[in-house]
């Protein structure tokens, strides 16, 4: 899937992976997040690194590195710290999601709900956040307030999410404080967290705020859209899921007004295969995934806007790159 062009060549399969930029430090992340996975109790390692090791795109830490040493900063030791807190965080609500949702695949798998059941998926995920602040509270007030103030926006955007489940009255207002609340929150954090450790001018730190704010509105808005375009092989769930679980992604909140079969089967509880694929087609041949696309494009460009209020270097560009390979998944 490409979105429409913002400016930014196109990638091929050759082209290197801006990541490539802090590819040491994430390896240490990644180190870090699995020592961090581990208890005593083996029930919880498994389950925790079953999850970890599935897979994973580990943005937010990657976002919160580029921004670092985009600002200026040296010593990466406490942004690999502070990412792999907010990577758990991450996996942390990925465990209660399924919980919340039923949700038997994760990644392409046997979710873990669907391998331990609910009680150790959920201890799991208690585990992971605790495991995420142990980390987060060696830092400074400042840090660990905004990490605060996510996993706080991660429970509210769920229940308001719940709140429009199967509900036709929901409105592009209401997604957007949904993708707000659920995936912006983070996002951002990760970006500020990163240009507050730099040491950068708070105006900068804020800039970095809103440049993963978009990012993550733009991020939750081409996951939506793949929902519904695929393939299953890509997004690791059956295409339509969104529509199945009546879940008010941004393709159906657009489309809910003028799409009988579409709206048929996100009001209905239990929709059958027939139902989610006539509202699949009618999304398909429909305007509503060019004004999704649309809708992406311009977030792109509002989170290009201040990454541009950095100075220029090999990071800056790295994010520029970034920020529309994320949301076109062409690489």
């Amino acid at each position: 899937m490409t979105l429409p062009s913002t400016g930014t060549a196109t990638r091929t399969a050759s082209t290197p992976s801006p990541l490539a930029l802090v590819s040491e430090e994430m390896a240490l992340v990644e180190k870090r997040i699995l020592e961090l996975s581990t208890s005593r109790e083996e029930k919880l390692t498994e389950i925790a690194t079953e999850l970890i090791s599935s897979g994973g795109k580990r943005v937010r830490p990657a976002l919160s590195l580029m921004v670092f040493r985009a600002a200026g900063g040296e010593d990466p030791t406490d942004v690999i710290d502070i990412g792999a807190a907010l990577e758990l965080i991450h996996s942390a609500t990925l465990l209660h999601d399924d919980i919340l949702d039923s949700g038997m695949t994760r990644r392409g798998n046997a979710s873990p709900l669907a391998r331990h059941g609910v009680g150790r998926t959920l201890v799991t995920g208690d585990f992971l956040f605790s495991r995420a602040f142990g980390v987060a509270g060696r830092f400074d007030a400042m840090v660990v307030g905004w990490a605060t103030d996510a996993c706080t926006q991660l429970c509210e955007g769920e229940i308001l999410q719940q709140r429009f489940q199967h509900n036709p009255e929901v409105t592009v207002d209401d997604y957007l404080q949904i993708a707000e609340a659920k995936t912006a929150s983070l996002f951002s954090q990760a970006a500020r967290i990163g240009a507050h450790l730099a040491r950068a001018p708070q105006t900068m730190v804020e800039s970095m705020y809103r440049l993963g704010f978009e990012i993550g509105i733009g991020f939750q808005i081409v996951d939506d859209l793949l929902d519904v375009i695929g393939p299953e092989e890509l997004i690791g769930k059956p295409v339509g899921s969104d529509i199945r679980e009546g879940s008010p992604a941004l393709p159906t909140v657009l489309g809910l007004p003028h799409l009988p079969a579409l709206r048929s089967a996100f009001l209905d509880p239990e929709p059958d295969a027939d139902a989610i694929d006539r509202a699949i087609d009618e999304l398909r041949n429909s305007e509503v995934l060019a004004e999704v696309r649309r809708i992406a494009t311009g977030r792109i460009h509002v989170a290009r806007e201040q990454i541009h209020l950095l100075p220029a270097s090999e990071y800056r560009d790295g994010l520029d790159e970034l920020s529309e390979m994320l949301l076109e998944r062409t690489g």
